[in-house]
């Protein structure tokens, strides 16, 4: 078996950055790559500074691997730093958070205001019996006191874990478990798509099972006409009877450096969800410099993260990087299609957003629905536009510049995970020139390598693995309560490295290309092909607005191509699928040529809007489904099941 992964696809387009916005870009000189890389620690240093510190550190690194301490001896508190300083510097009547419902409701919180609503919930939190070193679990839908929240956690000193929303009760009891949580903050119920999604009563019957959940406190968010609520005695407390008459004053806590801020879970492929363990000095310099220079901050700038809380996108650059240099956010509630397919658009009109950041998934599905949707609206407003959650098909960023930034704002194509904390991997928009589908190279002060199956370095134009090589301020101190499946997953593979488990290609510029998870490369024939590049290659063709490739077992190949794709309105026609299979064929070769095509209505997909895979393989194997418990929408997969076994037989 080869140990690199072939890249095959070409992109020639070149988008450099436009003049305009050089003129008034945050960074323009390419020397900031090599000062960064002479030291990188110093690096970091020079963004901690920029935060309030109760005290100094007297250590910025020490490296123990594969645990790291950054700015040891510091101490600070992460809701100061997102929100008293701002206040203090007299911008308490800036705003802070531009909040979006679902049904069309609005309202708007200035600094001011949401430092008073953390407070208030601090002391509330505080009342309930939450004390330093707890950790709350957080099931909210998106309104302006998840953030609140989030932050009245920090400001107290406990540690919050929020749970997305659309979790069911077993993976919600599992994490609470987990975590061993001592509150859960909720609401009644949130808005998605018009329906009431009844988040109070999966709390009720997650809690059969977490007994060291002692509190519950309930926000009315849909009130009791669409969500009435069961409330247990002793247990469950109504946000409005305990935190409107809080003070409006609490002290925050002075937290070292590497005290926990956060627990995170995220779902590996297989067995239970790992519980990301994020500390509060590296992760907060992270996320303040990586928003700052990616996302080109701006005071006059309105940014909107379209990630959910529940999501690591949500925490970094949603709440703390935001937030940690005074931006003005966007939140919305609800979903992108509600009331119609031009939901996005409109909020951007009318809140005038300047910076937008979503996802590939997303984008597709806006190419799949039709131009005709933004064009009804005013995208002028938007300067920059920003992409995350898994490398980006050229032809879905192509049409995400040309057609939501009008050809005039440039793509950051980001790179990280919930592991990393921040960015590790992105345009710099001052500076670069953007290539469709790469994410360009590593953030200053970021060292990574492409590498082979047995850890070589490799040098020049090739494809392989990708691995980070010296330690970054919001990197995961650890899986909670598990050291040895940390050790095992993330630095065993290659020893004295960080394996994130992607692929990546390096170009003849040194810019890298990512090519998804490495479960994700299939061996066809001898050749280690990724199936990012064959669905670019699909996407390329003009009736795909979507597709997910995978290998399936193949006695002669070792394995074959199976393709399924979604097509654009008005593209459906009866030779499409051998159709597809020549585009491929022609675009990068016959060696990545599908064996099958499928067309279908939707793909499996996570909450978080990622298309899983691995059940898709499990499908075209005729296995057993393993876990469908982060699924949108189960029936994707019976529906799919269904039509492969027909056309099977």
């Amino acid at each position: 078996m080869p140990d690199t992964i072939e890249a095959l696809l070409k992109e020639g387009r070149r988008f450099p950055p436009p003049e305009a916005f050089v003129a008034r870009a945050n960074v323009t000189d390419p020397a900031v790559y090599e000062d960064a890389e002479r030291d990188p620690v110093a690096f970091w240093e020079s963004w901690a500074r920029k935060l309030d510190w109760i005290q100094p550190w007297h250590t910025p690194l020490v490296w123990e691997e594969p645990y790291a301490q950054w700015f040891v001896g510091g101490k600070l508190n992460a809701c100061a730093n997102c929100v008293d300083r701002h206040v203090a510097a007299g911008k308490g009547g800036r705003p802070a958070i531009l909040w979006e419902g679902e049904p069309g409701d609005t309202t708007v919180w200035t600094y001011g205001e949401l430092l008073s609503q953390v407070c208030k919930i601090g002391n509330a939190l505080r009342e309930l019996g939450v004390r330093r070193g707890d950790i709350v679990c957080i099931y909210m839908p998106i309104v302006p006191e998840i953030v609140a929240t989030m932050l009245a956690c920090a400001r107290i000193g406990a540690a919050h874990s929020v749970v997305f929303g659309g979790f069911s009760a077993e993976s919600l009891r599992e994490r609470i478990n987990d975590a061993g949580a001592v509150v859960v903050v909720t609401a009644d119920g949130g808005w998605r798509r018009g329906n009431v999604v009844p988040l109070k009563r999966i709390v009720d019957d997650a809690l059969a099972g977490a007994p060291s959940v002692r509190k519950v406190l309930v926000l009315e968010r849909v009130g009791a006409d669409h969500a009435p609520v069961e409330m247990t005695e002793g247990r469950d407390v109504r946000w409005q009877k305990i935190v409107p008459q809080q003070p409006d004053e609490c002290p925050c806590e002075a937290m070292d450096s590497e005290d926990l801020l956060f627990t995170l879970y995220t779902s590996g492929s297989t067995g239970k969800p790992k519980g990301i363990v994020h500390t509060t000095g590296g992760y907060l310099t992270g996320t303040l410099a990586t928003y700052n220079w990616i996302f080109d901050h701006k005071e006059s700038d309105i940014f909107w993260c379209t990630a959910d809380c529940g999501w690591v996108t949500g925490h970094s650059y949603v709440v703390y990087g935001p937030l940690a240099n005074g931006a003005t956010i966007v939140l919305y509630e609800g979903a992108p299609d509600t009331p119609d397919k031009d939901r996005f658009w409109r909020i951007i009109e009318r809140h005038k957003v300047t910076v937008l950041y979503t996802a590939p998934t997303a984008i597709r599905a806006f190419m799949k629905w039709g131009d005709e949707y933004p064009e009804r609206c005013d995208l002028s407003s938007l300067r920059l536009l920003g992409s995350v959650g898994e490398p980006i098909n050229p032809e879905a960023w192509v049409w995400y510049w040309r057609h939501i930034g009008g050809g005039r704002c440039p793509v950051v194509d980001t790179w990280w995970q919930t592991e990393s904390g921040h960015i590790l991997i992105s345009p710099l928009p001052g500076i670069t020139e953007c290539k469709p589908g790469s994410a360009s190279r590593p953030f200053p002060g970021v060292r990574a390598e492409v590498v082979s199956e047995e850890g070589a370095v490799l040098g020049g134009a090739v494809g392989g693995y990708l691995a980070i090589t010296h330690p970054w301020p919001g990197m995961l101190r650890g899986l909670w309560k598990d050291p040895e499946r940390y050790v095992q997953t993330y630095w065993s593979r290659f020893p004295g490295k960080y394996f994130p488990a992607d692929g990546v290609k390096r170009d003849e510029d040194g810019d890298l290309w990512l090519l998804g998870r490495v479960d994700d490369v299939m061996n066809v024939a001898g050749h280690r092909i990724s199936t990012m590049e064959v669905e670019s290659a699909l996407v390329d063709h003009p009736a795909v607005a979507e597709a997910a490739v995978i290998g399936r077992h193949d006695d002669l190949k070792g394995q074959a191509i199976s393709a399924f794709v979604l097509l654009r309105a008005g593209h459906e026609h009866d030779a499409i699928e051998n159709e597809l299979r020549q585009h491929v064929a022609k675009v990068i070769g016959p060696i990545a040529r599908p064996d099958e095509v499928f067309v279908c209505g939707d793909l499996p997909k996570t909450r978080s809007g990622k298309i899983m895979r691995r059940l898709l393989r499990d499908i075209a194997e005729g296995r057993a489904l393993g876990d469908t418990t982060t699924l949108a929408d189960a029936g994707v997969v019976d529906g799919l099941r269904k039509q492969y076994e027909h056309i099977e037989s």
